[in-house]
């Protein structure tokens, strides 16, 4: 999948994440979190597994994390990366 154009998902609320995705050459993932110390590692597990499942390697994800659920980071990245992108979506990687 190609990311064609920035994107917002999310919310700055308790408990969610607002993520940031923009074209780019490479791989730039910047996790801003009020839990990093502690998950910071996993958020961006869960950011690179993500990416792995929709096959891509070229875009500038930022991540606001409120303390956000693993379940709830994977569907506000999806939802960013949807609408980042002029590709059909292939419902089926989603799930």
């Amino acid at each position: 999948m190609n990311i064609t154009k920035p994107a917002v998902a999310g919310t700055l609320e308790s408990s969610d994440a607002l993520i940031r995705v923009a074209p780019a050459n490479g791989l730039d993932i910047e996790i801003n979190s009020s839990v990093k110390a502690q998950f910071g590692d996993d958020i961006y597990q869960t950011v690179q597994a993500v990416l792995s499942q929709l096959n891509i390697t070229n875009v500038q994800i930022i991540v606001e994390d409120k303390g956000a659920l693993d379940c709830v980071l994977r569907a506000r990245l999806k939802a960013a990366l949807m609408r980042a992108t002029d590709e059909s979506i292939e419902w089926e990687k989603l799930l």
